[in-house]
């Protein structure tokens, strides 16, 4: 069997998300050089109101080529994690379906539903790319006010002010994006949150499609370890590939007696399940094909760690990306060399988190990319 789940497809999400990490740094790294020059001089703050619209090309020009990049890079990864949903269909399938069945589950075409859910992906990280520009005009004006005031209340020098302003921003990064539950997420994070939970939304959705078209009606969900509490409930649990809610018991056939029935237990649909948290992004569960009178629960898996304990590793590794941001943007060594103290203060939290629970230590979450 090889069931179908949210984290078969987690690496293709990196593939879009470090094309907005880029363009973050690229932004933090141009505004920054932006301020710097000619900062000791007295007519800074003129000077560089006056460049404003240079900055402004700039951002422009980075948008433009991460709105091309990103919509390219999402397609990609979504007819990917489609392909791979509907070969764990196949795989599953050949087990079981042979003939007609078999053949209408390899042979649906994807085309149409990659472009879909592409479309969609596309539409909801839209309003990022108008964000980009505001923040990044923002950004400057706010720090050509900080520290220009800072000098006449004797506090800082023009530069100490300037470099503690930039200092902010690029610990934030570019914010003010909320999902559909309220929370709040900056820029590169926010994308990498909504292409994981699309990529995932496609290999689940191929895979489905397969078993509809071979007629397979039961589905069943893994045992994950670490599982959070949206999910927990529905461990092990059967449910309908579609049609009604709740939990009930029906009859079906049994999958090779020919003549013979067996009683199913239900706890709902795969839809209601979904809409309930199974399968979010990060989601370490599966579903499988559910053979009425053949599947057997499979023994669940041992967890290394709590799920708070999995997501303080989380918060350390979003740390680790903050303080490597504010090292992009320092504007002197001293800054620069503080903020590369903290990263490996937070990495050597990371890896006695991982000694003590036995995690895997994923190094990817703790990257950031190379500015172009």
């Amino acid at each position: 069997m090889m069931p179908v789940s949210p984290n078969m497809s987690e690496d293709l999400a990196a593939a879009v998300s470090v094309l907005y990490e880029e363009a973050e740094l690229a932004l933090i790294d141009r505004i920054t050089r932006a301020l710097a020059e000619g900062i000791d001089s007295p007519l800074w703050a003129e000077l560089k109101l006056a460049s404003l619209g240079n900055l402004r090309s700039a951002v422009e020009e980075i948008i433009a080529i991460l709105q091309v990049d990103a919509a390219s890079a999402m397609h990609e990864a979504l007819a990917e994690a489609y392909d791979r949903g509907q070969q764990a269909a196949i795989v599953e399938l050949g087990a079981v379906a042979t003939g007609p069945a078999l053949a209408a589950a390899a042979a649906l075409p994807s085309a149409p539903a990659v472009d879909r859910l592409a479309a969609a992906l596309v539409r909801e990280t839209g309003p990022v790319h108008l964000r980009i520009l505001r923040v990044a005009v923002d950004v400057y004006r706010s720090v050509i006010a900080e520290a220009s005031a800072a000098p006449l209340l004797g506090a800082v020098t023009r530069r100490e002010a300037a470099a503690r302003a930039l200092g902010k921003f690029a610990d934030r990064g570019i914010t003010g994006f909320v999902d559909r539950a309220g929370r709040a997420w900056n820029m590169t994070s926010y994308v990498e949150m909504a292409t994981r939970s699309a990529v995932g939304r496609a290999a689940v959705e191929a895979h489905v499609d397969r078993l509809a078209a071979a007629g397979i009606e039961l589905v069943v969900v893994s045992d994950a370890p670490e599982e959070c509490p949206r999910c927990e409930p529905w461990e092990g649990k059967i449910l309908t590939r579609q049609g009604a809610a709740g939990a009930r018991t029906i009859e079906m056939e049994h999958a090779t007696e020919d003549g013979q029935t067996v009683h199913v237990d239900v706890a709902g649909s795969l839809d209601e399940a979904r809409a309930d948290g199974l399968l979010h992004p990060n989601c370490r569960h599966n579903i499988a094909i559910y053979l009425p009178g053949l599947t057997r629960r499979r023994e669940p898996t041992p967890s290394r760690a709590s799920y708070e304990e999995t997501q303080h590793q989380r918060y350390l590794e979003r740390q680790v990306r903050a303080w490597k941001r504010k090292a992009a943007g320092a504007m002197d060594d001293d800054r620069k060399q503080a903020a590369n103290t903290k990263v490996r203060a937070y990495q050597g939290r990371i890896r006695a988190l991982v000694a003590e629970t036995g995690l895997p230590r994923k190094r990817h979450r703790e990257q950031l990319s190379t500015a172009r």
